[in-house]
């Protein structure tokens, strides 16, 4: 079973708000967003169509997870830019900061390659369990430490398609899926 943690018209008003500060500090700027694969596609698209200007999406997809609820620590991209971001203003857009290594590694890594600016926007933060120096200058939601799904987050690819954020309660299988799309 899946517990509610953020219904869908909250994720909407957050994604709101979030994107006019991102308007804001971005409106001269034609940034390039990169969407960190897979799970922060949703967000990317609610938040793009949100911002009244010209911009770049590129994709990169990195792992430290594989099938495990928790980080292994050892960070693989396992897709790269197809843009040059030399002198752009970039823009990661993450789902979720757990302890901040993976996003570490990604922000040191894209540093070498001298963009304008470099900043993070994430869905969800989850203080309690950050290890890395991490400065994230857009934040949806500060959650506990618990495994979250849904709104294109997964648990071993399953509940990507929710359109709330929930946690799986009852074990890592979860349990049925008959019933999580009329909370």
């Amino acid at each position: 079973m899946v517990r509610m943690l953020v219904s869908a018209e909250e994720l909407q008003a957050r994604i709101d708000e979030l994107a006019a500060v991102v308007a804001a500090d971005y409106a001269d700027k034609h940034p390039v967003l990169i969407c960190v694969l897979k799970g922060a596609v949703f967000f990317i698209a609610d938040l793009t169509r949100r911002l009244p200007f010209d911009l770049e999406i590129e994709f990169m997809a990195v792992s430290s997870y594989g099938q495990s609820s928790e980080s292994s620590g050892v960070v693989r991209i396992l897709k790269d830019l197809d843009t040059d971001i030399e002198g752009r203003h970039v823009l990661i857009v993450e789902d979720i900061i757990d302890s901040g290594l993976t996003l570490q590694y990604l922000t040191k890594s894209l540093r070498t390659r001298n963009p304008a600016s470099l900043e993070i926007c994430t869905l969800l933060s989850k203080p309690s369990r950050r290890t890395a120096e991490l400065e994230c200058r857009y934040t949806g939601f500060e959650i506990p430490n618990e495994f979250v799904v849904g709104y294109g987050l997964d648990h071993a690819e399953k509940y990507r398609n929710l359109p709330y954020l929930g946690v799986v309660d009852g074990g890592a299988d979860g349990g049925s899926c008959g019933s999580i799309f009329a909370q």
